[in-house]
């Protein structure tokens, strides 16, 4: 039987007249002939030419599907994914599943949420000058705080175990911009705790505050889209 390495194997993405290869567990299986893999991208998000071990295990489908199309290789032994784990977590993940896919997707949209209202409730303050709003844009700024370190371990963790922690571009840029939004919301926070009428007055000092404040959107907003993209990769679509 042919065997793949998976830089060939990439080749075979449905796209350009290729036929539309997966792997699951190292078997390469030939689903061209599958409607829903017509343009290489199933459900707009698992792109063929790749290894779907993970994506197939957590399918809501049985795996009797993939026995309706023909085995064409397997991929070289020393591709094949390896994912030297700790025994307790590999015993953890087996008693419950849901941990291999569920902790990142949950706690992200906490950061997000928190990290989005911190400045639209200090644009509140300014506009109506109602103390409590600035107040509560403080407890949020918290929230984001407490929660985006939690975020960052459950993505690098997810990382590792879907994707053996490999070098991909989304997932460096969203690093980047995590470790970008915790330096400015802790700075933003200690200035606050600081100086606690920094917004009372938009002078140089106060202005520079909430531009730091608003800035959090754009890097939220990025790290956001660059997740998404890797869940549902609209680039790839035809």
């Amino acid at each position: 039987m042919k065997e793949f390495d998976l830089t060939s194997l990439s080749r075979f993405n449905g796209q350009d007249g290729n036929a539309v290869y997966i792997v699951y567990q190292g078997r390469v299986i030939d689903v061209s002939q599958s409607k829903l893999w017509k343009t290489g991208l199933h459900m707009k998000r698992h792109q063929a030419g790749s290894d779907l071990t993970e994506d197939i295990a957590a399918a809501p489908h049985g795996l009797e599907v993939l026995d309706r199309y023909p085995q064409v290789g397997v991929v070289k032994k020393d591709e094949v994914s390896e994912r030297p784990m700790p025994k307790f977590l590999s015993q953890l993940l087996i008693r419950y599943p849901l941990l291999r896919r569920h902790p990142h997707p949950m706690l992200v949209h906490f950061p997000i949420v928190f990290m989005f209202t911190a400045p639209l409730f200090n644009l509140l303050y300014l506009i109506t000058g109602i103390p409590s709003f600035e107040i509560t844009a403080l407890h949020c700024l918290g929230g984001g705080i407490l929660f985006t370190p939690l975020t960052i371990l459950t993505g690098w963790f997810t990382w590792w175990l879907n994707y053996l922690a490999r070098p991909m571009r989304p997932v460096t840029i969203k690093i980047r911009f995590s470790i970008l939004l915790m330096a400015a919301s802790v700075g933003a926070f200690i200035w606050r705790i600081m100086v606690p009428d920094v917004l009372a007055s938009l002078n140089g000092f106060g202005v520079l505050y909430l531009l730091l404040v608003l800035s959090f959107i754009p890097v939220v907003t990025t790290i956001g889209w660059f997740g998404a993209q890797m869940t549902f990769p609209v680039g790839k679509e035809r």
